[in-house]
């Protein structure tokens, strides 16, 4: 038999709305360019054990 692992759709971090995402809990990102159909804005996201992390790109 087997466990069931967790699943949850990803919220964009900007205006906490659901985007076309859904992740595992054993799930792991980095750099990943999440992008939000509603906004339209993509932001660069890390994710490990169900927590996502925002990283802030440096202005050029």
């Amino acid at each position: 038999m087997s466990e069931s692992i967790k699943s949850e759709w990803v919220l964009c971090p900007i205006c906490k709305s659901k985007t076309r995402l859904k992740l595992r809990e054993d799930t792991v990102l980095e750099n990943f360019p999440l992008f939000c159909p509603k906004c339209k804005q993509e932001t660069l996201i890390s994710m490990k054990h169900m927590r996502i992390s925002i990283i802030k790109e440096p202005d050029a």
